[in-house]
């Protein structure tokens, strides 16, 4: 582990409009903006668009399968543009810092959530405990 570098990005599938409806369903977000086309277009959007918490929680799942969910010690997001059906989301974290606090050792992770067309989804960062 160093900085600079990373795991091996994560390169989802295509954003369907059924993963907003399935999410929307688990998590009680049913702001209509997601799955209704015509409550889409009447707020000015060309189509209906992913709820960001799905990749957030996409992004929770990459980095904590990489570092540990016992390690975890925090995670912050910030939605930066839509993503639309059929985007291709990549997710990637690289070390920014390894640092000791309190006795254990940490790495800092800048978290970047990009769409095929080069635009950013979701910036973030995160902070584990290094398992010794």
């Amino acid at each position: 582990m160093a900085v600079g570098l990373g795991p091996a990005p994560l390169i989802d599938q295509p954003l369907t409009r059924t993963d907003f409806v399935r999410y929307q369903g688990a998590s009680g977000d049913l702001n209509p903006i997601h799955h209704d086309e015509e409550f889409a277009r009447a707020a000015g959007f060309p189509t209906v668009f992913a709820v960001g918490m799905l990749q957030a929680g996409v992004l929770g799942t990459y980095v904590t399968d990489c570092f540990g969910a016992a390690n975890l010690r925090r995670f912050s997001t910030q939605f930066r543009e839509q993503a639309w059906p059929g985007d291709v989301l990549t997710y990637r974290a690289t070390v920014t810092g390894l640092r000791e606090e309190a006795g254990q050792q940490l790495v800092d992770l800048d978290l970047l959530v990009t769409r095929q067309t080069g635009g950013t989804h979701i910036k973030g960062e995160a902070t584990f405990v290094v398992p010794v």
